[in-house]
């Protein structure tokens, strides 16, 4: 009972990108490029799926709770292990308090006697709790969390198409009269929304994470990532097709929250809850998985000699100390909640940066670097070294379009510097340790 079953995996993979950001954040992509944000969202997911299959090569290869981290320091060196390790732990932690507060001010919502703040220390236990149970225990709850997710996908598809379609009482199809003006805002739209929803495919690396605790690590990732890719670009490219065929992209509700506006146009009643009992949902998956991958993380390092070595060894094969040194900053944002309830959320939010593309951008180099030494690679990445070097170009290109906007320029140039800090710590400590073997 000590590892994930192949059922988890495949359903980790499956969750792991359908979050809160897909419910609440597409909005923003439809307000920047229109009925065309179908465009950013296939591009975005093709970068996302070309991403998941380097990871999926070098994960079949070297299954590993450090993941990316260890490829990285395989292909690439000790300090850019080091530096994507500590830059992905430090950024999941923050998220990981992003998302307690979210989920907490939902809750709020239907509870106002209870203060956030006390919502989040709940969720923050309870989640704690499953984590340091067996590994078994986070499968089951990931298994069910994001079941209930891609259900409500599946329910959301069929009655937008069945509304399209006219077999919907009491609501007219629009038929195709929304999409006639696709590209209001033109290609650049397109490229706006582009880099608005690609942030949305986060997650999509604690599969690799999760394979290492798999029973056999191999065939799990090679399915998982068989299965799950193509599934989510389906979710979606239909969810958004669906949102923008029934309803004007430029509707201030579409802007809001574009999955309430498509049920509420259905006259399904109270679609602001039923949408924020199904954020609330993801949003505790997106914690339960996001506190496994920091704590897996976090163990790697320390067994690498990159992190505090009292942080080193597993109890039942779960890494205990890790998991609850993963959670400091969790619940300290509880102090936060006590006390800025209404301001922490942006907050946070803002300042986990895009430690995604870094992620991704040593993945891709990992990747290159790392085919050269495997004859056959059992997930082989499709068109290497081709599509590995375009999606290598596909992440630069996102950076360098985020450098030339105003609004996120901030984000980038501080992920920019957090990360230069880790790496030259990393590159100090390499100059000690060869100063102190000479």
């Amino acid at each position: 009972m000590t590892h994930l079953r192949e059922r988890h995996v495949t359903m980790i993979a499956l969750g792991g990108v359908i979050g809160a950001g897909l419910f609440v954040g597409t909005g923003a992509g439809i307000a920047l490029a229109g009925p065309a944000v179908l465009l950013s969202f296939a591009l975005a997911g093709v970068l996302a799926l070309l991403v998941m299959r380097m990871l999926a090569e070098m994960a079949a290869e070297h299954p590993s709770g450090g993941a990316f981290s260890v490829h990285a320091e395989k292909a690439i060196g000790p300090w850019a292990g080091f530096t994507v390790g500590w830059t992905y732990w430090a950024a999941v932690g923050v998220v990981l308090a992003v998302e307690a507060t979210g989920a907490a001010g939902i809750a709020a919502g239907w509870v106002p006697a209870v203060p956030q703040w006390a919502w989040v220390l709940l969720f923050m236990t309870v989640l704690t709790a499953v984590n340091l149970g067996n590994v078994r225990n986070f499968g089951e709850f990931e298994f069910w969390f994001a079941g209930l997710k891609v259900a409500a996908i599946v329910v959301f598809l069929v009655l937008g198409v069945a509304a399209i379609a006219g077999l919907v009482p009491g609501v007219d199809s629009p038929g195709t009269g929304n999409l006639t003006d696709f590209l209001p805002h033109g290609w650049a739209g397109v490229v706006a929304g582009f880099m608005a929803v690609v942030f949305a495919f986060g997650g999509l690396e604690v599969v690799t994470i999760a394979a290492a605790d798999a029973e056999d690590p191999r065939h799990a990732v090679r399915k998982a990532v068989r299965t799950s890719m193509t599934r989510l670009l389906v979710f979606y490219l239909g969810s958004m097709a669906v949102v923008v065929t029934l309803l004007p992209w430029n509707d201030s509700e579409v802007g809001a929250s574009p999955y309430v506006a498509v049920l509420g146009k259905l006259g399904i009643p109270a679609a602001g809850q039923i949408m924020n009992a199904v954020i609330f949902v993801a949003l505790l998956s997106a914690i339960n998985a996001t506190l496994y991958g920091a704590a897996r993380m976090l163990s790697s390092l320390a067994e690498r000699g990159d992190a505090p070595k009292a942080l080193r060894g597993l109890q039942n094969s779960v890494p205990r100390k890790a998991v609850l040194a993963s959670t400091a900053f969790g619940f300290f944002s509880v102090l936060l909640n006590y006390l800025w309830p209404d301001t922490v959320f942006l907050l946070l939010l803002n300042a986990v940066g895009s430690a995604l593309l870094v992620v991704w951008g040593f993945v891709a180099v990992s990747q290159i670097r790392m085919r050269r030494t495997i004859a056959e690679p059992a997930v082989p990445m499709w068109g290497y070294p081709y599509l590995s070097w375009l999606a290598l170009a596909g992440i630069v290109a996102v950076v360098v379009l985020m450098l030339s906007d105003d609004r996120a320029r901030g984000q980038i140039l501080s992920t920019a510097a957090f990360v230069a800090a880790i790496a030259a710590v990393a590159f100090i400590r390499s100059a000690l340790r060869r100063r102190a073997q000479a």
